[in-house]
Order: C-alpha cells, then sequence, then structure tokens
C-alpha cells in the first residue's frame, strides 16, 4: 500500500479509525526526509495493514505546529487512536521495524494504566489488547533490548 498524505482536515480522522498508523513529518529541502522516504515507502509495501502516512511540513504549517514537530524527520506511531511512539531524526529500515514490532506487541490495557488514560479513549480495539494484526514473524516481546 503506498504512503497516504495527512492534511490537518484529515489526520484526525485517519489516526482515529485505524489500529495503527506511522507518521513521517517531513519538507523537501530535508535531506534526511529524502534518505528516509524509500525507506518508508518500501515499509508501507510489507505492511499493507499500517497506515503509512505522510505530513509535507511545509504544505501543513498548522497541522505540524500541533502536533510540536521541531526536528525533521520526526515519525510518530498511534496505535488504536492514541500516541505511542515519537521519534525525531532518521530511521533505518532495521530501526522502522523494530517500531512496527513493538507497536503491534505494546499492550493498550498497560499502556492506558500507566499514563492514567481513562479504558475506552481512542479508536475501538479491534482486537483485544496486546498483538495488533499482522504476520507473527515478530516473535514474544521483551526478546530484544530496549
Amino acid at each position: 500500500m503506498p504512503t497516504q498524505p495527512l492534511t490537518q482536515h484529515s489526520f484526525d480522522r485517519v489516526v482515529s479509525t485505524h489500529a495503527i498508523v506511522l507518521v513521517d513529518f517531513w519538507a523537501s529541502w530535508c535531506g534526511w526526509c529524502t534518505r528516509f522516504a524509500p525507506i518508508y515507502a518500501d515499509s508501507a509495501a510489507q505492511h499493507p495493514e499500517i497506515v503509512h502516512a505522510t505530513v509535507d511540513t511545509e504544505a501543513e504549517p498548522a497541522l505540524t505546529a500541533t502536533a510540536g514537530i521541531s526536528s525533521l524527520p520526526t515519525l510518530l506511531a498511534f496505535r488504536e487512536g492514541l500516541l505511542v511512539y515519537s521519534n525525531p531524526g532518521f530511521q533505518t529500515a532495521a530501526e522502522l521495524e523494530d517500531v512496527i514490532r513493538r507497536v503491534r506487541w505494546l499492550d493498550m490495557d498497560e499502556f492506558r494504566r500507566e499514563r492514567g488514560v481513562p479504558a475506552g479513549t481512542g479508536a475501538p480495539a479491534p482486537a483485544r489488547a496486546g498483538l495488533a494484526s499482522g504476520p507473527p514473524e515478530y516473535g514474544w516481546p521483551g526478546l530484544r533490548s530496549r
């Protein structure tokens, strides 16, 4: 599945209606962004069940400011409508794959408890907390060091 550009008008709808959404904030003048773009596109092709979205920070300055983006590229990950990961800076393909693995295996009930987020907050869970849908080759959580 190709990457999906987001705007200020589509951001909330996309994040709240999909189990897992990755969002890459980028700009055309950013060298690290252009290096990350093919890695991100390959990930989108390998994981069609995950929305791989992009935000052009030059075209969407209000959305960029609302998200608190101050460094490019920045990758955000949402699960069940909740922000579960944020990282400014370039990521290799292996690092991006690790992020996806961790987001898939995240126990959302525990995540909500730890952060004081009321149950039922965010998008409806497509399944119980724990493993999200997708290929099972990611192994058990905690096998790799954090």
